[in-house]
């Protein structure tokens, strides 16, 4: 039997708001892959966050509305299926890229022709280069990301795992709806970073420079497919960065933000500020281009 999001997090149910989010982060940081933790737990941990992370979601998952474990990761639940509109139309394999990725490298770090009775075991991935520990844990976030846009409304358009140029580029996700279309690259560096002259900083990026990398990759799918981005969208975990988001200006027209995972939705379905809509028969258009410029990494 499953064990219950309070149980996975080790809290009571009687316990505070407050006490749950600090025992989700500290729970995040020990099982976080790129510290050598066990990749189940931490699907575990996150799971166990967003059916009970939020008043609202508490709220439905004491009512007895718990969402369908069968489901795959990056759909939407049954329960959320029958009580809600109809889902948003979504093309792609979410982390399939990276987890091949992740298991390629592996293999070749380990050594050629050995056994490897299991590529997430915790001792092994903790031992792992930080390359390889990198990509699995981008792999979950990006799965994680997938199963929020999965609750968008019909009027949403997804496409995982984007081709953009060269073999190694991708986007993780494009989003197409009435407020625009975004490119939205799912990170976890796993701890927190800030912002500084428009780019990302801090000690877990290695030098890594994931705003401008997005707007060249934006950039290549612009060109190729003949639309226009109104938003670049950088997806962090909530505990990765202090504000629920922060604009770091635009680039070629397109918003430049980088946003807590939490907040995702809410920036999709509303809108950024002053970032320009696709309406009336335009967004048909951008989607029969996509649909034909599209190619999967």
């Amino acid at each position: 039997m499953a064990a219950s999001p309070y149980e996975v997090l080790g809290v009571l149910p009687t316990a505070s708001d407050e006490d749950v989010r600090r025992a989700y982060r500290r729970l995040l940081r020990e099982t976080h892959p790129d510290t050598g933790g066990d990749a189940a737990r931490f699907i575990a941990v996150q799971v166990a966050w967003e059916r009970i992370g939020s008043p609202d979601a508490r709220a439905r998952y004491d009512r007895g509305r718990m969402p369908d474990d069968t489901a795959p990761t990056w759909a939407p639940q049954r329960g959320e299926r029958e009580r809600s509109r109809p889902t948003a139309r979504a093309y792609g394999h979410p982390g399939g890229w990276r987890r091949e990725r992740y298991l390629a490298l592996l293999t070749e770090w380990v050594g050629r022709g050995a056994a490897i009775p299991d590529p997430y075991d915790p001792v092994l991935v903790r031992r792992a280069p930080r390359e390889i520990r990198h990509l699995l844990a981008d792999a979950l976030a990006e799965e994680a990301t997938a199963r929020r846009l999965a609750h968008l409304g019909i009027g949403y358009t997804i496409w995982h795992d984007v081709a953009a140029g060269d073999s190694e580029a991708k986007i993780d996700h494009l989003v197409l709806g009435p407020t625009g279309l975004f490119a939205i690259q799912s990170e976890d560096y796993g701890g927190p970073v800030r912002v500084r002259r428009g780019e990302l900083a801090g000690d877990v990026l290695a030098g890594e420079r994931p705003m401008h990398e997005l707007a060249v990759r934006a950039k290549a799918v612009a060109r190729a497919a003949r639309v226009r981005f109104t938003g670049l969208l950088l997806v962090l975990p909530d505990d990765a960065l202090e504000d629920p988001a922060v604009s770091l200006g635009s680039a070629r027209g397109a918003e430049l933000v980088v946003l807590q995972a939490s907040t995702l939705l809410t920036a999709l379905r509303d809108g950024l500020p002053g970032g320009r809509a696709v309406g009336g028969t335009e967004i048909f258009e951008v989607r029969t281009r996509l649909q034909a410029a599209v190619r999967f990494a």
